[in-house]
Formats: C-alpha cells, structure tokens, sequence
C-alpha cells in the first residue's frame, strides 16, 4: 500500500546563486502559494543542471504528485541524485521508498545505508527509524544497544516516537539498563507531544506505582487522552476503571462504552468482559444472545475465557440453542490453554457422558489438570474419584489429601466427605473429634448432609459430649434444608427429650438458621 508521507517543512529554500537563485526562490514561492505546476516548471531546469536542493524537492513533488503526475520511479531517481551529493532529507526519503519497496525494489539493507548517511548528519527521522531496524533486525543485525542509541540521538531533538520507544526500552531493560524512572520520563516527553501509545503507557505506570507514585486518578488522566485518539488498550483498561471506580467514580454504563470501543476494533478482552455485562445486565440491557455474540469474537481470537463462557452457555442453553457436543469443543479449547474451569466443566462432561462418550479415565485426568492449579472442586471430584476408583485406581489415602486440599479451601462438600473418611478411619486414623470439626465446618456454609451428620454425632455423644438438644437443633435444620430422613431422626431425638428441651432446641433453630449459621452455639 502506497504510503503518504507527511512531513512538515519538507520543502526547503535553497542556497543557489545568481539567476539559478532567483528561480530556486521563484519555484519556492509558487510552491508555497499552492502553484505546484509552476513551481515544478522552476525546479525542474535546476534539478537537471544538479542542483541538489531542486533535486530533492521535485523527487517529493513526484513522490506525492503535486504538480507533476505522481511517479515513484522519478521521485527515487530524482532523490538519489539529491542524496548522492550529500542531502540529508535526500537520503532519508529514499531510504524510506527502499524500505517499502516503492519505486524501486524493497531493499532493507540498503535503506539501512541510506539512514545511516542521514542519521549521521543529524536527521532525527532517520536515527528513529534506523533504530527500529536495529530493534528488529530488519537490513541489519539485531542489536538492541545500538537501537537505543539511535533513539536516545532522536529523542534529544524531541523526536516524540523515539522518546516512547526508548521508553520503553528503559522499562523492560532491552539494550539500556532496566530503569522504571526513567521509563516514566521518556513516556511523559513523548505523551506531552500527543503519543497515543506513550500515555497509554505511563498511565499503566501510575496504575502499578511503578517508577512514579500509584496514582488512579493520574492513570486515568493519561488513558482517557490515548482513548480519545483511538487507542484500544487505553479504552480497555479506563473500562476496567469505570467497572471497579478505580481513579473515577464507579460507572458501568460508561464501563460498558469503554469496552465496546475497544471491542468494535477487535480487541478479545473488551469483547469478553462487555459480553460479561451483557450477560449480568450491568451497565446494558441484560442480553443473553449478545452476551454469546460478543464471548463468540472473544473466543475466536482464542480468548480462554470467552471459550469457556460461551462453552457454558452452550451447556445451559443461555442465549443460544443448548447444545453439549459444542459446549464440549469450546471447554477442551479453553481447556488446552490451562483455563482450569474449563478443565473441570469438561472432565464433567466426560464423567457423565454429556457431550462427549463417558470416560472415567478422561475425567480424572482433567479433574487432576484443574485440581493442579489449586482448583478445589477439581481437587473434591478428583477425590471422589479416588474413592470410588472410578478412572482411577480405589485409593482412600489418595482421596483424602484431595478432599484436604479442597477442605483448606474451604470446599463444603470436600469438608464433609474428608469428616466421614474421619469417621470411619478410611485412609486416615480413625478420629472422631476431627470428623466432627470438619463436619461443622460445612454445616456452617450451609451443606445440609454435614447438618444431618451433626445431629448423629450429637445424639451418640461421637467425638462430643451427648447433647439432645444440639442433634435435635441440627435434625431440624438439616429437614429444613431437604434432608428427608432427618425429620424421623429429629423425632427419635426428641423422644428422650422434655418439651422445654424441644422448644429450646427448635429456638436455637430459628436463630441458627435466621443468622445465617453465625449464631448456631
């Protein structure tokens, strides 16, 4: 693609004489006047006589095709007499047309020459660009050290692309030192010159505290000026911003407006988390079939994330048709990146035959993937599976340290299932006192099977002291929460009991379950 060169005061006044002088001017002045014809009409006489200066502004008449039909090949010609006699502009020009392939072969090492004879003579373009060669590698060895000293001479003429790039060179340590300070220096010299990618940049340092002081407020000062100028990551992360009131007040709405910036020019995480908000309805209209819409794009950039929550609402039939075979294709991609909730939402599927043919063994190895990464109904089903020897081989001690890891997490099911292994001393010492702790740690988040075991232990005095009031409360509670024999074990309770005990126990209750299991003693 052809490109347009913008740079200003490209067309100089030159230092001729005589007659040669004035038509230089004359040619200057038609220029300048917007008679490109004529100014072309002026130069073209000098150009042919040498004089470099006329060479080099009508090889950019050609270049652009002011005054003269635009011809790639006659603006090269025309620069390469100019940079032959030693023009900077010349030389710079041309080695940005080799560097393309514009008008003549693209020719890397030759445009690094070119920027190389320019940049010796102080032209900042060329240093800046040079440099990016060298960065890369592109026409010249890979050399990080010689990129930052290209950039370093163009931005102390206020280079502003330069200054961003040496930037951030400093911040990850490529070629320089790494030095956050000075990072922030160099980003603040280019975004005071209107560089998207350098405000976008130094506003990620205010957000970090990273070589200047945390500042929220700073931060997102600086995003909004790069998101104004189209900057997508600025838009995603001043999102992130509104979404949480971090800096700004808490807003979803804008939020949302944010994300959908970023997300229009293709940006997978602004499309995921605006899929998000369609799907809780925050900051939009609650939108099921757009929230799968928007996770879709996500997920077609590879996106784990929006992979597995359009694999969800395949599954649950949200916003799109229910579907299990395509909700398992979505989680094994997800899966494959090590998205650990895809990991165990599949090895579900494998367990039940949803989706995909049943395999126990493809189950416990998903579930082990998930409960590697501290996943802790990865680490309770890949215990249940240990325990049953399904996939796996029948393993109580190995079920147990599962069920312990889930437990520590706070996992209610794994904390009841840990407690029974206590109790029956399957794959650790039998241990009453032990089973009865584990059992009121589920009790308390709810899990109405730990409930129901309180009841019995308090009943037979197990690990506690006998207590009738206390089985008798948690029978109750656990018939509340749709445990269907715990109704005839409260009533065989409540048989040894006094009607004063009874109404006790029932008020303990109601208390119990009113606090939402904080006031149960």
């Amino acid at each position: 693609m052809r490109r347009t060169w913008i740079l200003a005061g490209v067309i100089g006044l030159g230092l001729v004489a005589g007659a040669a002088r004035a038509d230089f001017a004359a040619g200057h002045t038609a220029y300048q006047a917007g008679d490109h014809a004529a100014a072309a009409a002026e130069w073209g006489p000098l150009a042919e006589a040498g004089d470099a200066e006329a060479q080099f502004n009508l090889g950019f008449m050609y270049a652009t095709g002011k005054g003269v039909p635009q011809d790639d090949a006659e603006a090269v010609r025309l620069y390469r007499l100019a940079a032959d006699q030693g023009n900077t502009m010349a030389q710079y020009l041309l080695g940005l047309m080799y560097y393309e392939g514009e008008g003549v072969p693209q020719d890397r090492a030759e445009a690094a020459r070119l920027f190389r004879l320019a940049a010796d003579q102080g032209e900042a373009g060329a240093q800046f660009k040079l440099g990016i060669m060298y960065s890369v590698g592109k026409g010249v060895p890979q050399d990080d050290t010689e990129a930052a000293r290209l950039y370093r001479l163009a931005a102390d003429q206020d280079h502003a692309k330069a200054q961003f790039l040496l930037g951030l060179m400093y911040y990850n340590g490529e070629g320089v030192p790494q030095d956050y300070a000075e990072a922030a220096r160099l980003y603040r010299l280019a975004a005071d010159q209107g560089v998207a990618d350098a405000q976008f940049h130094l506003g990620l340092m205010y957000y970090k505290g990273e070589g200047v002081p945390r500042d929220y407020a700073e931060a997102a000062r600086l995003y909004r000026l790069a998101a104004d100028q189209g900057d997508t990551e600025a838009q995603f992360y001043l999102g992130v911003m509104y979404y949480y009131g971090e800096g700004v007040p808490q807003d979803d709405t804008e939020a949302a407006r944010l994300y959908r910036l970023a997300a229009d020019q293709g940006v997978a995480e602004a499309q995921f988390n605006i899929g998000f908000m369609y799907a809780t309805g925050k900051g939009v209209p609650q939108d099921d079939a757009e929230a799968a819409r928007l996770y879709r794009l996500a997920a077609d950039q590879g996106d784990a994330r929006g992979q597995f929550n359009l694999g969800f609402m395949y599954a649950s039939g949200e916003g799109v048709p229910q579907d299990h075979a395509a909700a398992a294709r979505l989680f094994r991609l997800a899966a494959d990146q090590g998205h650990a909730k895809a990991q165990l939402n599949l090895g579900f599927m494998y367990a039940s035959g949803a989706g995909v043919p049943q395999d126990h063994a493809e189950a416990a190895r998903l579930y082990r993937l998930a409960a590697d990464q501290g996943n802790a109904v990865g680490q309770r089903d890949l215990g249940l599976m240990y325990y049953k020897g399904e996939g796996v081989p029948w393993d109580y001690t190995e079920a147990a340290r599962l069920y312990r890891l889930a437990a520590d997490q706070g996992n209610a099911d794994a904390q009841l299932n840990l407690g029974f292994m206590y109790h029956n001393g399957e794959g650790v010492p039998q241990d009453d006192t032990e089973a009865v702790r584990l059992y009121r740690l589920a009790a308390d988040q709810g899990e109405a099977g730990a409930q129901f075991n309180l009841a019995l232990v308090y009943a037979k005095g197990t690990g506690v002291p006998q207590d009738f009031v206390t089985a008798h409360m948690w029978a109750n509670i656990a018939g509340s929460n749709g445990v269907a024999e715990a109704a005839s074990q409260r009533d065989a309770i409540a048989a040894t009991m006094t009607a004063a005990d009874i109404s006790e126990a029932q008020r303990r209750a109601r208390e119990c379950l009113a606090s939402g299991y904080r006031a149960c003693d």
